[in-house]
């Protein structure tokens, strides 16, 4: 890779690594804010909440806008936001306020869709796959790292000062950017539908809220229910919308495309299995022994993680040199396998610390795999100029499959005990094992692949793999 490409690479990796941090961060420091305000535990959550919202809503949106108007532009402008989000979540005197420095945070989001986009603009297409898959490594690392790193960082500077991580990040992710990227692609011609943008937010919110907060509201409570009837309105309110506007927001023609359905579908079941694997494997490695918990500590409990992410990063940086000899396809079947083996291993073999460490190992290997697999599925399959809106749906269904798996395994594992019960999170990995192998079989059973064209407007041509 050229001096350039590699500098532009470096920019965008770093300049994500922000918001991946920011994922998961808050989920430690719920305790935490909880008794600095003195609030409940169902208020305090709202922090976890208001991000998962906000980079729902904005990660589509501004991948749309990001097309017409300019990614390194959009890319940046997102960048300052979420920073501003850092600064005001640090010294926010109330938890109003952190809520709406959250928001901020979130729409930080739409990162992910706009790094893919400047990707595949900015670097020659034999580099694209490669990057995307250092790019997507970032992501889950990130992820997970927030998770590992917010306990002994709060430790250290209290939870406020662990807004300096991704603050700092940001602004060197911010510079590097303005000094690499230059804004080279092509857009989209067309603006935003504010119709459809405002009914997509609808259906989201209306269904993230309820997804988020059911297990404490109750899942039969009258505001839960009224969320998810307006959620499907909303839902079909907004397909009627996109089918029959001349600029739709998101051109669902192009989304039942065999090429990009199969992809989109298993990236919901992946979402639900990675966040029900690794947002609850940590709780049991602290859980208890008389529970059936490991027992571990907080910081032992995070080096158990290490294997997961070693794995993510391995695989994720390797993935270009893996294409060569491996299609998308395969690569992304085959980490939805290794998942789904790895999550019926922790299911089976749980007793030990080290069996965990193992299929940690297998579950971040096979992560790595699929999330890059997939954005590189998504950008080689759609004309260049909506690869923001596209990618960004794809980071959108993985978005509400998390929301999703995190009920689900939250009402499995906390059901019959507030602390969980080991044989409620094999319960929990069981499932993992069965959404995973299930978006690999579906990516297995559409045998399809794209042939990439330059149209900014035309759909891929599809034959048979």
């Amino acid at each position: 890779m050229s001096r350039s490409s590699t500098s532009i690479l470096v920019a965008i990796a770093v300049a994500v690594s922000s918001i991946a941090l920011l994922q998961n961060l808050v989920i430690p420091l719920v305790p935490l804010i909880q008794a600095e305000f003195g609030v409940t535990a169902d208020a305090a959550s709202w922090t976890m909440t208001a991000w998962l919202i906000a980079a729902a809503v904005a990660t589509p949106t501004l991948g749309r806008v990001g097309d017409l108007r300019g990614r390194r532009t959009t890319f940046l402008i997102t960048l300052g936001v979420t920073a501003a989000g850092d600064v005001l979540a640090a010294i926010a005197p109330t938890l109003e306020v952190l809520i709406v420095a959250r928001v901020l945070q979130g729409v930080g989001g739409a990162l992910f869709p706009l790094a893919y986009g400047l990707l595949r603009d900015a670097l020659p297409r034999e580099r694209v796959t490669g990057a995307i898959g250092v790019v997507s490594a970032v992501i889950g690392i990130g992820g997970a790292a927030g998770t590992v790193l917010a306990g002994p960082l709060a430790d250290l500077v209290g939870w406020r000062g662990t807004f300096a991580v991704p603050f700092l990040v940001a602004a060197l992710g911010a510079f590097l950017t303005l000094a690499a990227v230059r804004d080279s692609g092509v857009r989209a011609q067309g603006r935003v539908n504010t119709l459809s943008s405002v009914l997509l937010s609808a259906w989201l919110v209306a269904l993230l809220v309820p997804l988020s907060t059911g297990s404490r509201w109750g899942w039969t409570s009258p505001a839960v229910l009224a969320l998810f009837a307006v959620a499907v309105l909303a839902f079909a309110a907004w397909i009627a919308c996109e089918l029959r506007a001349k600029e739709p927001l998101v051109d669902l023609r192009l989304l039942t495309s065999p090429a990009i359905w199969p992809v989109n579908a298993a990236s919901l079941l992946i979402g639900a299995g990675v966040f029900a694997f690794w947002g609850y494997l940590p709780q049991f490695l602290e859980l208890s022994t008389s529970a059936g918990g490991a027992g571990l500590s907080v910081r032992d409990a995070g080096l158990m993680l290490v294997p997961m992410l070693i794995g993510m990063s391995g695989v994720g940086f390797a993935t270009g040199a893996l294409n060569r000899v491996l299609s998308l396809r395969t690569l992304l079947i085959t980490g939805s396998v290794l998942m789904g083996l790895s999550g019926a291993s922790a299911a089976l073999a749980h007793s030990a610390p080290w069996q965990l460490a193992l299929a940690g190992a297998g579950f971040g290997i096979g992560c790595g795999l699929a999330y890059a697999a997939s954005a590189g599925i998504v950008v080689q399959s759609v004309p260049a100029a909506v690869t923001g809106v596209a990618t960004g749906v794809n980071a959108n269904l993985r978005t509400i499959g998390s929301a999703i798996g995190s009920a689900a395994t939250g009402a499995i594992v906390f059901g019959a005990a507030p602390h969980g019960t080991g044989s409620g999170f094999a319960t929990a990995w069981g499932l993992v094992a069965v959404a995973t192998l299930l978006a690999g079989a579906i990516v297995w059973v559409v045998r399809t692949r794209p042939a990439v064209t330059t149209s900014a407007t035309a759909l891929p041509e599809l034959v048979d793999a």
